[in-house]
């Protein structure tokens, strides 16, 4: 399939660019299916300002920086849809258990004992070296202290979506329902100006939120034009509790309270029935499909190929790495494309490009930044993530796209630009102290170390949930 040439109409963007990147292929994925070989991609500031010929673009562009990545793919930025960001300093802390063992005997005594604007700082950094080591330059999060997650998630140069979290249970970061709210937007408001952060309304889940405060969120989202993130229909015995305790399941109740929306982004979304599908199509919802943490914690697999045959939008996220253990969206591509075939026992379902385009534009779609992020296209922003395929492993290459999916790995990512400014070359960080997180991280695992007790804080509600 050929597109046409993009590029920008100004003289001055002809003229001169920041950067000038020459690539094997580029897969811009918009238009969906589309697959350049020997383009060159220009950037001027923050900006994409053109997509054409290698031969044109050096006639034409005068680039303060050129760089030939001649057996390298270029693919928008990778959006992670769901994250717990800071938890991943209790990353392989508890593994191997069933899941309220998991909880009750570990992760809830964990975060009572130690979560912290240090805690969720230092955490939210680690992740978010991980992240950018591995091509992902933007990230939806939930948990406490969101100022603590913005201050990581800035100081890395990463594009972050922030939960106002919603809970009706007291924490060592609010004390109940309207102190989570005005925690949360106090923040928003404080970090509005902020170019690379952006907000979601956050209720953590339906049987942890009253009909009351989803009502206030609802509210909220619709004055503020925001998101509503939440986990949903992630069990079964979620779903039993929600029939003894409101006569209906929880995406029925939530249609009730009137969240359906298409500003939904439904994280998890596993245990599904046609009804169930029916609404998030109907409502125009989005689903946040984690299929390693799902499968990790024996929550079960999604219907993802019934949700998009029923035309429900799915991005894909990796859930804290507690419960991963990877901040990995190349494994999330691979696995959510095989658990989707073998699922639904289709080979042709969920191809190579519709598992990308999960992991970009349907993502960025969902956190209502399609304009900005998650496909190659003049006029968006510059968040580009580079993959080498010219190692021994990834030989013959027939089609990139399908290597992306189903070979390479966040191993192979090479470059990483946000905004326009690198933050990955040739593998290497570019204004990180990578020494420094190692430090951090040891730190961390020592306070962790140090002696729990065992059993949750009564009332405590872990993220991970």
């Amino acid at each position: 399939m050929t597109v046409p040439r993009q590029t920008a109409e100004t003289t001055e963007a002809a003229e001169r660019v920041d950067t000038l990147i020459e690539a094997r292929w580029i897969v811009p994925v918009e238009p969906q299916g589309v697959v350049l070989e020997h383009h060159a991609l220009a950037i001027r500031e923050d900006r994409i300002v053109a997509l054409l010929p290698q031969a044109e673009a050096r006639q034409r562009f005068r680039a303060q920086r050129r760089l030939s990545l001649l057996q390298h793919v270029l693919i928008p930025g990778l959006v992670n849809l769901h994250t717990h960001a800071a938890m991943s300093l209790l990353r392989g802390y508890a593994d191997d258990l069933p899941l309220m063992t998991w909880l009750n005997k570990h992760i809830w005594p964990a975060e009572a004992r130690h979560v912290s604007p240090g805690f969720v700082r230092d955490g939210s950094l680690l992740a978010c070296a991980e992240m950018l080591r591995g091509g992902t330059t933007c990230f939806n999060d939930m948990y406490f202290f969101p100022e603590a997650t913005a201050e990581a998630a800035m100081r890395m140069g990463m594009r972050a979506a922030l939960g106002v979290l919603a809970i009706d249970a007291p924490t060592a970061y609010a004390a109940d329902a309207a102190d989570y709210l005005n925690k949360g937007l106090a923040v928003r408001d404080s970090l509005r100006d902020q170019p690379l952060i952006s907000f979601c309304m956050a209720p953590h889940a339906p049987y942890s939120v009253s009909d009351s405060l989803f009502e206030q969120v609802v509210t909220l989202a619709a004055q503020l034009d925001l998101p509503i993130h939440t986990h949903v229909h992630e069990t079964h015995d979620e779903i039993l509790d929600s029939l003894r305790q409101h006569g209906a399941r929880p995406l029925a109740r939530l249609q009730r309270l009137g969240v359906l929306g298409p500003n939904l982004i439904a994280v998890h979304a596993v245990h599904l029935d046609a009804m169930d599908i029916e609404l998030l199509a109907l409502h125009g919802c989005r689903v946040a499909h984690c299929p390693v943490s799902n499968l990790k914690l024996a929550s079960g697999i999604a219907p993802v190929a019934q949700l998009l045959r029923a035309g429900v939008t799915v991005g894909l996220g990796s859930d804290g790495a507690a419960s991963n253990n990877r901040l990995d969206m190349f494994r999330e591509m691979n696995l959510a494309a095989l658990l989707a075939k073998g699922s639904s026992g289709d080979a042709a379902v969920l191809g190579a490009h519709a598992a990308l385009r999960m992991a970009t534009l349907d993502g960025a779609a969902a956190l209502g930044l399609e304009r900005k992020t998650g496909s190659l296209c003049v006029g968006k922003q510059a968040d580009i993530c580079a993959v080498r395929l010219d190692s021994l492993d990834l030989q013959p290459c027939y089609d990139p796209v399908a290597h992306l999916v189903h070979a390479a790995g966040r191993e192979h990512v090479s470059h990483v630009w946000v905004a326009g400014k690198i933050r990955l070359a040739d593998g290497e960080f570019v204004d990180i102290d990578a020494a420094e997180m190692f430090d951090m991280a040891n730190l961390w695992q020592n306070k962790l170390l140090g002696g729990f007790g065992n059993g949750s804080k009564p009332g405590y509600v872990s993220m991970c949930d």
